[in-house]
């Protein structure tokens, strides 16, 4: 975490990812600070890149999406060019909805949602037959006990 970063934009910060529809008003008044200094706040940590965004979080089985599935890629290559080049290729894919590189005998895990068990195993097909893709194995969530989409800035505080 960058030096730079007081009590009051921490708190900005765990406002903001508690509730990203916050008014600057509420804001201000929650991290006790007056409207106008709380906006230049919020404007310098977007600027600064500690917010990268805002967007709401969508519940994928509502839309029809009741399949997720972790797939763990391993690469025939770990070239940097075949690298960026499976990066590339999994930015085009919407299934996947996550890809995370990794040290290990896993080269990726990609985290995917589908409608249905056959769109999935569509993409699988596509997948394995992606350049540089020597094997993929897949797990099938059945459940989910937690899911935060938040840094624990709580955790920070501690220390």
């Amino acid at each position: 975490m960058s030096k730079n970063l007081d009590e009051i934009d921490l708190k900005i910060l765990s406002e903001i990812q508690a509730d990203g529809r916050i008014t600057n008003v509420e804001l201000a008044k929650r991290v006790g600070i007056s409207p106008p200094p709380c906006l230049r706040r919020v404007r310098t940590l977007e600027e600064e890149g500690y917010i990268t965004g805002y967007r709401g979080l969508l519940d994928p089985r509502k839309l029809g999406f009741d399949v997720t599935v972790f797939a763990s890629v391993h690469l025939s290559s770990q070239a940097d060019a075949d690298l960026k080049a499976f990066e590339e290729f999994v930015r085009s894919e919407p299934l996947v909805r996550e890809c995370w590189m990794l040290s290990g005998e896993v080269d990726f895990i990609l985290k995917c949602v589908a409608p249905d068990m056959a769109t999935f195993q569509e993409f699988v097909t596509h997948l394995t037959a992606a350049p540089h893709v020597r094997n993929v194995r897949t797990s099938l969530v059945l459940h989910n006990s937690k899911y935060e989409a938040a840094v624990p800035l709580e955790v920070k505080g501690r220390s």
